[in-house]
Protein backbone atom coordinates (compact mmCIF):
# COMPACT_ATOMS: atom_id res chain seq x y z
CA UNK A 1 0.00 0.00 0.00
CA UNK A 2 1.02 3.59 -0.65
CA UNK A 3 -0.70 6.99 -0.54
CA UNK A 4 -2.18 6.53 -4.02
CA UNK A 5 -3.65 3.14 -3.14
CA UNK A 6 -4.99 4.42 0.19
CA UNK A 7 -6.77 7.23 -1.64
CA UNK A 8 -8.22 4.73 -4.10
CA UNK A 9 -9.37 2.50 -1.23
CA UNK A 10 -11.16 5.45 0.36
CA UNK A 11 -12.80 6.39 -2.94
CA UNK A 12 -13.96 2.82 -3.54
CA UNK A 13 -15.24 2.38 0.00
CA UNK A 14 -17.28 5.57 -0.12
CA UNK A 15 -18.63 4.69 -3.56
CA UNK A 16 -19.89 1.25 -2.54
CA UNK A 17 -21.38 2.52 0.71
CA UNK A 18 -23.13 5.43 -1.00
CA UNK A 19 -24.14 4.07 -4.41
CA UNK A 20 -24.66 0.36 -3.78
CA UNK A 21 -25.36 -0.68 -0.19
CA UNK A 22 -28.61 1.36 0.13
CA UNK A 23 -30.00 -0.39 -2.97
CA UNK A 24 -29.03 -3.97 -2.13
CA UNK A 25 -32.50 -4.99 -0.90
CA UNK A 26 -34.20 -3.72 -4.06
CA UNK A 27 -31.50 -5.20 -6.27
CA UNK A 28 -31.95 -8.54 -4.53
CA UNK A 29 -35.66 -8.52 -5.32
CA UNK A 30 -35.11 -7.71 -9.00
CA UNK A 31 -32.03 -10.02 -9.22
CA UNK A 32 -29.81 -7.40 -10.77
CA UNK A 33 -28.41 -3.94 -10.23
CA UNK A 34 -29.60 -0.90 -12.12
CA UNK A 35 -27.73 -0.44 -15.40
CA UNK A 36 -26.51 3.04 -14.47
CA UNK A 37 -24.32 1.70 -11.67
CA UNK A 38 -21.78 0.87 -14.35
CA UNK A 39 -21.72 4.46 -15.57
CA UNK A 40 -21.38 5.72 -12.00
CA UNK A 41 -18.51 3.32 -11.32
CA UNK A 42 -16.82 4.47 -14.51
CA UNK A 43 -17.20 8.14 -13.53
CA UNK A 44 -15.67 7.32 -10.11
CA UNK A 45 -12.62 5.77 -11.77
CA UNK A 46 -13.34 2.24 -10.53
CA UNK A 47 -13.46 0.51 -13.92
CA UNK A 48 -10.34 -0.69 -15.77
CA UNK A 49 -8.03 0.72 -13.09
CA UNK A 50 -5.19 -1.53 -14.25
CA UNK A 51 -5.49 -0.58 -17.94
CA UNK A 52 -3.12 2.03 -19.45
CA UNK A 53 -4.39 5.59 -19.71
CA UNK A 54 -3.95 5.56 -23.49
CA UNK A 55 -6.90 3.15 -23.62
CA UNK A 56 -9.01 5.11 -21.16
CA UNK A 57 -8.00 3.15 -18.07
CA UNK A 58 -6.63 4.27 -14.75
CA UNK A 59 -3.01 3.59 -15.61
CA UNK A 60 -2.49 1.45 -12.52
CA UNK A 61 -1.53 -2.17 -12.01
CA UNK A 62 -2.98 -5.23 -10.30
CA UNK A 63 -2.63 -3.60 -6.86
CA UNK A 64 -5.19 -0.98 -7.86
CA UNK A 65 -7.63 -3.62 -9.05
CA UNK A 66 -7.04 -5.64 -5.87
CA UNK A 67 -7.89 -2.64 -3.68
CA UNK A 68 -11.16 -2.06 -5.56
CA UNK A 69 -11.95 -5.78 -5.38
CA UNK A 70 -11.31 -5.85 -1.63
CA UNK A 71 -13.58 -2.90 -0.95
CA UNK A 72 -16.39 -4.34 -3.05
CA UNK A 73 -16.12 -7.66 -1.18
CA UNK A 74 -15.91 -5.90 2.18
CA UNK A 75 -19.06 -3.93 1.36
CA UNK A 76 -20.81 -7.18 0.37
CA UNK A 77 -21.75 -5.71 -3.01
CA UNK A 78 -22.24 -8.51 -5.55
CA UNK A 79 -24.59 -6.65 -7.83
CA UNK A 80 -22.12 -6.04 -10.64
CA UNK A 81 -18.92 -7.93 -11.30
CA UNK A 82 -16.14 -5.45 -11.84
CA UNK A 83 -13.76 -8.40 -11.39
CA UNK A 84 -15.04 -10.00 -14.61
CA UNK A 85 -15.32 -6.69 -16.45
CA UNK A 86 -12.05 -5.01 -15.44
CA UNK A 87 -9.95 -7.80 -13.97
CA UNK A 88 -10.58 -10.41 -16.66
CA UNK A 89 -12.08 -9.26 -19.97
CA UNK A 90 -10.18 -5.96 -20.10
CA UNK A 91 -6.91 -7.82 -19.65
CA UNK A 92 -7.74 -10.30 -22.40
CA UNK A 93 -8.13 -7.32 -24.71
CA UNK A 94 -4.96 -5.70 -23.43
CA UNK A 95 -2.91 -8.88 -23.84
CA UNK A 96 -4.28 -10.27 -27.10
CA UNK A 97 -6.31 -7.57 -28.82
CA UNK A 98 -5.15 -5.67 -31.86
CA UNK A 99 -4.53 -1.95 -31.50
CA UNK A 100 -7.84 -1.29 -33.24
CA UNK A 101 -9.69 -3.62 -30.86
CA UNK A 102 -8.14 -1.97 -27.80
CA UNK A 103 -9.06 1.50 -29.03
CA UNK A 104 -12.55 0.36 -29.96
CA UNK A 105 -13.57 -1.33 -26.71
CA UNK A 106 -11.35 -0.48 -23.73
CA UNK A 107 -12.23 3.25 -23.45
CA UNK A 108 -15.94 2.44 -23.45
CA UNK A 109 -15.39 -0.28 -20.88
CA UNK A 110 -13.61 2.24 -18.67
CA UNK A 111 -16.60 4.58 -18.75
CA UNK A 112 -19.16 1.81 -18.22
CA UNK A 113 -20.73 2.38 -21.63
CA UNK A 114 -19.81 -1.21 -22.40
CA UNK A 115 -20.35 -3.96 -19.82
CA UNK A 116 -18.22 -7.03 -20.39
CA UNK A 117 -18.75 -10.71 -19.66
CA UNK A 118 -16.77 -13.84 -20.43
CA UNK A 119 -18.74 -16.83 -21.68
CA UNK A 120 -17.11 -20.23 -21.20
CA UNK A 121 -19.44 -22.59 -19.32
CA UNK A 122 -22.05 -24.58 -21.20
CA UNK A 123 -25.05 -26.64 -20.08
CA UNK A 124 -24.04 -30.17 -19.14
CA UNK A 125 -20.28 -29.75 -19.56
CA UNK A 126 -19.39 -26.73 -17.43
CA UNK A 127 -16.07 -25.17 -18.44
CA UNK A 128 -14.61 -28.28 -20.11
CA UNK A 129 -13.38 -26.49 -23.22
CA UNK A 130 -12.46 -29.65 -25.10
CA UNK A 131 -16.11 -30.80 -25.01
CA UNK A 132 -17.49 -27.35 -25.80
CA UNK A 133 -20.28 -27.34 -28.40
CA UNK A 134 -20.61 -23.65 -29.24
CA UNK A 135 -19.02 -23.31 -32.64
CA UNK A 136 -18.15 -20.65 -35.21
CA UNK A 137 -17.87 -21.37 -38.93
CA UNK A 138 -16.21 -18.99 -41.32
CA UNK A 139 -18.47 -17.35 -43.92
CA UNK A 140 -16.60 -14.71 -45.88
CA UNK A 141 -15.63 -11.87 -43.58
CA UNK A 142 -17.86 -13.15 -40.75
CA UNK A 143 -18.06 -16.04 -38.33
CA UNK A 144 -21.48 -17.63 -37.88
CA UNK A 145 -21.86 -18.60 -34.23
CA UNK A 146 -24.31 -21.13 -32.78
CA UNK A 147 -24.55 -22.56 -29.28
CA UNK A 148 -25.38 -21.61 -25.70
CA UNK A 149 -23.60 -20.59 -22.52
CA UNK A 150 -24.72 -20.72 -18.90
CA UNK A 151 -23.80 -19.27 -15.48
CA UNK A 152 -22.71 -16.04 -17.20
CA UNK A 153 -21.85 -13.28 -14.74
CA UNK A 154 -23.04 -9.81 -15.88
CA UNK A 155 -25.27 -11.79 -18.24
CA UNK A 156 -28.16 -9.33 -18.24
CA UNK A 157 -26.27 -6.11 -18.80
CA UNK A 158 -23.30 -7.33 -20.83
CA UNK A 159 -23.11 -5.81 -24.30
CA UNK A 160 -19.56 -7.02 -24.99
CA UNK A 161 -18.93 -10.74 -24.55
CA UNK A 162 -15.63 -12.57 -24.71
CA UNK A 163 -17.00 -15.79 -26.17
CA UNK A 164 -15.20 -19.14 -26.30
CA UNK A 165 -16.07 -21.05 -29.46
CA UNK A 166 -14.84 -24.00 -31.47
CA UNK A 167 -13.48 -22.80 -34.80
CA UNK A 168 -12.18 -26.31 -35.50
CA UNK A 169 -14.41 -28.89 -33.76
CA UNK A 170 -12.04 -31.76 -34.64
CA UNK A 171 -8.96 -30.18 -33.07
CA UNK A 172 -9.85 -30.44 -29.37
CA UNK A 173 -8.28 -27.69 -27.27
CA UNK A 174 -6.35 -26.48 -30.31
CA UNK A 175 -9.63 -25.70 -32.02
CA UNK A 176 -10.77 -23.17 -29.39
CA UNK A 177 -10.87 -19.47 -30.26
CA UNK A 178 -12.11 -16.36 -28.49
CA UNK A 179 -14.46 -13.95 -30.24
CA UNK A 180 -15.46 -10.52 -28.96
CA UNK A 181 -19.20 -10.24 -29.55
CA UNK A 182 -21.07 -6.94 -29.40
CA UNK A 183 -24.63 -7.88 -28.55
CA UNK A 184 -26.46 -4.74 -29.63
CA UNK A 185 -28.05 -5.36 -32.99
CA UNK A 186 -26.77 -8.94 -33.17
CA UNK A 187 -29.55 -10.89 -34.85
CA UNK A 188 -29.88 -14.37 -33.38
CA UNK A 189 -28.52 -13.42 -29.96
CA UNK A 190 -30.79 -13.64 -26.95
CA UNK A 191 -30.56 -13.83 -23.18
CA UNK A 192 -32.29 -16.44 -21.09
CA UNK A 193 -33.95 -15.81 -17.76
CA UNK A 194 -31.92 -14.69 -14.77
CA UNK A 195 -30.89 -17.75 -12.81
CA UNK A 196 -32.18 -18.33 -9.28
CA UNK A 197 -29.15 -18.80 -7.03
CA UNK A 198 -28.45 -19.82 -3.44
CA UNK A 199 -26.51 -16.61 -2.81
CA UNK A 200 -25.23 -13.51 -4.60
CA UNK A 201 -28.83 -12.78 -5.47
CA UNK A 202 -28.16 -9.25 -6.72
CA UNK A 203 -25.73 -10.52 -9.39
CA UNK A 204 -27.24 -10.82 -12.86
CA UNK A 205 -26.31 -14.39 -13.78
CA UNK A 206 -27.93 -15.61 -16.98
CA UNK A 207 -27.94 -18.02 -19.89
CA UNK A 208 -26.93 -16.75 -23.34
CA UNK A 209 -28.04 -18.17 -26.67
CA UNK A 210 -26.46 -17.77 -30.10
CA UNK A 211 -28.48 -18.82 -33.13
CA UNK A 212 -26.50 -18.21 -36.32
CA UNK A 213 -25.12 -14.94 -34.94
CA UNK A 214 -22.84 -13.21 -37.45
CA UNK A 215 -19.63 -11.83 -35.94
CA UNK A 216 -17.07 -9.96 -38.09
CA UNK A 217 -13.80 -11.84 -38.42
CA UNK A 218 -11.88 -8.80 -37.18
CA UNK A 219 -13.41 -9.48 -33.75
CA UNK A 220 -11.33 -12.63 -33.31
CA UNK A 221 -9.08 -12.16 -30.29
CA UNK A 222 -5.52 -12.82 -31.39
CA UNK A 223 -3.89 -12.96 -34.78
CA UNK A 224 -5.16 -16.42 -35.75
CA UNK A 225 -7.72 -19.08 -34.88
CA UNK A 226 -7.03 -21.80 -32.32
CA UNK A 227 -5.27 -19.57 -29.78
CA UNK A 228 -8.16 -19.45 -27.30
CA UNK A 229 -7.13 -22.28 -24.99
CA UNK A 230 -3.62 -20.87 -24.60
CA UNK A 231 -4.98 -17.38 -23.98
CA UNK A 232 -7.28 -18.69 -21.26
CA UNK A 233 -4.48 -20.63 -19.58
CA UNK A 234 -2.16 -17.62 -19.57
CA UNK A 235 -4.74 -15.41 -17.85
CA UNK A 236 -5.95 -17.93 -15.26
CA UNK A 237 -3.35 -17.11 -12.57
CA UNK A 238 -4.52 -13.49 -12.38
CA UNK A 239 -8.19 -14.51 -12.47
CA UNK A 240 -7.71 -16.96 -9.62
CA UNK A 241 -5.76 -14.44 -7.60
CA UNK A 242 -8.65 -11.99 -7.93
CA UNK A 243 -10.93 -14.62 -6.37
CA UNK A 244 -8.45 -15.12 -3.53
CA UNK A 245 -8.27 -11.36 -2.92
CA UNK A 246 -12.05 -11.18 -2.57
CA UNK A 247 -12.07 -14.19 -0.24
CA UNK A 248 -9.55 -12.57 2.11
CA UNK A 249 -11.56 -9.35 2.28
CA UNK A 250 -14.74 -11.30 2.99
CA UNK A 251 -13.27 -13.34 5.84
CA UNK A 252 -12.13 -10.12 7.52
CA UNK A 253 -15.61 -8.63 7.12
CA UNK A 254 -17.07 -11.75 8.74
CA UNK A 255 -14.66 -11.43 11.65
CA UNK A 256 -15.48 -7.74 12.14
CA UNK A 257 -19.21 -8.47 12.23
CA UNK A 258 -18.73 -11.33 14.67
CA UNK A 259 -16.40 -9.54 17.08
CA UNK A 260 -18.85 -6.65 17.35
CA UNK A 261 -21.70 -9.05 18.02
CA UNK A 262 -20.04 -11.23 20.67
CA UNK A 263 -18.91 -8.18 22.62
CA UNK A 264 -22.54 -7.10 23.01
CA UNK A 265 -24.34 -10.45 23.20
CA UNK A 266 -25.05 -11.61 26.76
CA UNK A 267 -25.09 -15.34 27.59
CA UNK A 268 -25.56 -16.57 31.17
CA UNK A 269 -25.15 -13.03 32.40
CA UNK A 270 -21.83 -12.33 30.72
CA UNK A 271 -20.65 -11.19 27.28
CA UNK A 272 -20.27 -14.02 24.79
CA UNK A 273 -16.76 -12.74 24.14
CA UNK A 274 -15.70 -13.60 27.69
CA UNK A 275 -16.24 -17.33 27.14
CA UNK A 276 -13.17 -19.40 26.35
CA UNK A 277 -14.70 -21.23 23.40
CA UNK A 278 -15.57 -17.92 21.75
CA UNK A 279 -12.13 -16.49 22.34
CA UNK A 280 -10.30 -19.57 21.11
CA UNK A 281 -12.46 -19.98 18.00
CA UNK A 282 -12.01 -16.33 17.08
CA UNK A 283 -8.29 -16.63 17.73
CA UNK A 284 -8.16 -19.50 15.24
CA UNK A 285 -10.19 -17.60 12.65
CA UNK A 286 -8.13 -14.43 13.05
CA UNK A 287 -4.93 -16.43 12.62
CA UNK A 288 -6.21 -18.14 9.49
CA UNK A 289 -7.37 -14.81 8.02
CA UNK A 290 -3.98 -13.23 8.74
CA UNK A 291 -2.12 -16.15 7.13
CA UNK A 292 -4.43 -15.94 4.10
CA UNK A 293 -3.78 -12.22 3.69
CA UNK A 294 -0.02 -12.70 3.94
CA UNK A 295 -0.05 -15.48 1.34
CA UNK A 296 -2.26 -13.55 -1.05
CA UNK A 297 -0.13 -10.42 -0.64
CA UNK A 298 2.91 -12.49 -1.55
CA UNK A 299 1.08 -13.78 -4.64
CA UNK A 300 0.28 -10.20 -5.65
CA UNK A 301 3.98 -9.39 -5.45
CA UNK A 302 4.76 -12.42 -7.60
CA UNK A 303 2.18 -11.39 -10.18
CA UNK A 304 3.59 -7.87 -10.41
CA UNK A 305 7.06 -9.34 -10.99
CA UNK A 306 5.73 -11.77 -13.61
CA UNK A 307 6.50 -14.75 -11.36
CA UNK A 308 3.05 -16.07 -10.39
CA UNK A 309 2.75 -19.58 -11.81
CA UNK A 310 -0.42 -21.59 -12.30
CA UNK A 311 0.32 -23.90 -9.36
CA UNK A 312 0.75 -21.11 -6.80
CA UNK A 313 -2.33 -19.32 -8.12
CA UNK A 314 -4.31 -22.56 -7.74
CA UNK A 315 -3.05 -22.84 -4.15
CA UNK A 316 -4.17 -19.30 -3.41
CA UNK A 317 -7.59 -19.80 -4.97
CA UNK A 318 -8.53 -23.05 -3.24
CA UNK A 319 -6.99 -22.28 0.13
CA UNK A 320 -8.35 -18.75 0.42
CA UNK A 321 -11.89 -19.69 -0.65
CA UNK A 322 -11.94 -22.85 1.47
CA UNK A 323 -10.69 -20.89 4.50
CA UNK A 324 -13.24 -18.15 3.83
CA UNK A 325 -16.16 -20.60 3.78
CA UNK A 326 -14.89 -22.22 6.98
CA UNK A 327 -14.42 -18.90 8.81
CA UNK A 328 -17.85 -17.59 7.81
CA UNK A 329 -19.40 -20.85 9.04
CA UNK A 330 -17.57 -20.58 12.38
CA UNK A 331 -18.62 -16.95 12.75
CA UNK A 332 -22.27 -17.60 11.94
CA UNK A 333 -22.46 -20.10 14.81
CA UNK A 334 -21.88 -17.33 17.36
CA UNK A 335 -25.02 -15.54 16.21
CA UNK A 336 -27.25 -18.48 17.11
CA UNK A 337 -30.68 -18.25 15.49
CA UNK A 338 -29.99 -14.69 14.36
CA UNK A 339 -27.23 -16.01 12.16
CA UNK A 340 -29.90 -17.68 10.03
CA UNK A 341 -31.80 -14.42 9.49
CA UNK A 342 -30.93 -12.67 6.24
CA UNK A 343 -31.26 -9.26 7.88
CA UNK A 344 -27.90 -10.04 9.47
CA UNK A 345 -24.87 -9.64 7.18
CA UNK A 346 -23.35 -12.91 8.40
CA UNK A 347 -26.28 -14.88 6.96
CA UNK A 348 -25.89 -13.25 3.56
CA UNK A 349 -22.15 -13.88 3.66
CA UNK A 350 -22.81 -17.55 4.39
CA UNK A 351 -24.95 -17.88 1.26
CA UNK A 352 -22.72 -15.71 -0.91
CA UNK A 353 -19.30 -17.25 -0.28
CA UNK A 354 -20.10 -20.90 -0.95
CA UNK A 355 -19.92 -20.51 -4.73
CA UNK A 356 -16.33 -19.26 -4.53
CA UNK A 357 -15.23 -22.88 -4.09
CA UNK A 358 -16.84 -23.58 -7.49
CA UNK A 359 -16.28 -20.69 -9.87
CA UNK A 360 -12.91 -19.92 -11.40
CA UNK A 361 -12.27 -23.66 -11.46
CA UNK A 362 -13.56 -25.86 -8.64
CA UNK A 363 -11.26 -26.38 -5.68
CA UNK A 364 -10.97 -30.02 -6.64
CA UNK A 365 -9.57 -28.94 -10.01
CA UNK A 366 -7.17 -26.61 -8.17
CA UNK A 367 -5.89 -29.54 -6.13
CA UNK A 368 -5.44 -31.61 -9.27
CA UNK A 369 -3.31 -28.82 -10.79
CA UNK A 370 -1.21 -28.72 -7.64
CA UNK A 371 -0.95 -32.51 -7.47
CA UNK A 372 0.37 -32.68 -11.02
CA UNK A 373 3.04 -30.17 -10.09
CA UNK A 374 3.95 -32.19 -7.01
CA UNK A 375 4.11 -35.34 -9.12
CA UNK A 376 6.56 -33.65 -11.48
CA UNK A 377 8.75 -32.81 -8.51
CA UNK A 378 8.08 -29.06 -8.26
Amino acid sequence: MDADLEQLRDTARRFYERECVPHEKRWTEQQHADRDIWLKAGAAGLLCAGIPEQYGGGGGDFRHEAVICEEQARAMVNAFSNNVHSGIVAHYLLAYGSEAQKQRWLPRMATGELVAAIALSEPGIGSDLQRMKTHARRDGDHYVVSGSKTFITNGLHANLICLAVKTDPAAGAKGVSLLMVETEGSEGFRRGKLLEKLGQKTQDTAELFFDEVRVPTDQLLGDEEGKGFGQLMQQLPQERLIIAVGAVATMHRALDETITYVRERQVFGQPLMSMQNTRFKLAECATQATVARSFVDDCIGRLLRGELDATTAAMAKWWATDTNVRIVDECLQFFGGYGYMTEYPIARLYADVRVSKIYGGTNEVMKEIIARSVERGR
